[in-house]
């Protein structure tokens, strides 16, 4: 380690502590040229899990808070507790951080589709809000005929 002070390279560790629930090491350091005392930290440099956008070239870290903007504007004003979104976004990260494993990434229509799958058992309406900017409805009849799926599906479930 270069000591801040005169950039020399010999140095010894003087204490070592584990931090931050072990995800990091503080070490106080001494040079042993010119005797000044510093502090060093080590972290597990992780590879993040990536969202690769529409267009296929472009890719961004997975933001959670974006997912949960998301899923707690499609479900504004439903009777659906803040609880209940946390569960929602837990689940809907694991699946998402399972189904991209190998490449450590995850295409954003694999993640909307994991979203609206959890929206449609949780709340109709707030899956329809999503549906509807999710999948760019471009005019009623498209509104209209994601809304009949629906019908179709719930009086073909009460049936069984």
């Amino acid at each position: 380690m270069r000591c801040p002070y005169c950039g020399k390279l010999d140095d010894k560790v003087l204490e070592s502590r584990t931090m931050v629930n072990g995800e990091s090491i503080r070490r106080r350091r001494e040079c042993l040229f010119c005797g000044y005392r510093f502090t060093s930290y080590e972290r597990i440099d992780e590879k993040p899990f990536m969202v690769v956008k529409r267009d296929g070239q472009r890719r961004q870290p997975f933001d959670r808070e974006k997912l949960e903007k998301g899923i707690i504007r499609a479900l504004e004003k439903r009777p659906v507790s803040t609880a209940m979104v946390e569960q929602i976004c837990n689940d809907i990260e694991d699946l998402a951080i399972k189904q991209g494993k190998e490449a450590r990434e995850i295409s954003t229509s694999a993640l909307g589709e994991l979203v609206l799958e959890k929206l449609y058992d949780i709340d109709k309406v707030a899956y329809i809000r999503f549906a509807s900017v999710y999948r760019h409805f471009e005019n009623l009849e498209e509104f209209m005929t994601e809304v009949k799926k629906i019908k179709k599906k719930s009086k073909g479930g009460s049936n069984e």
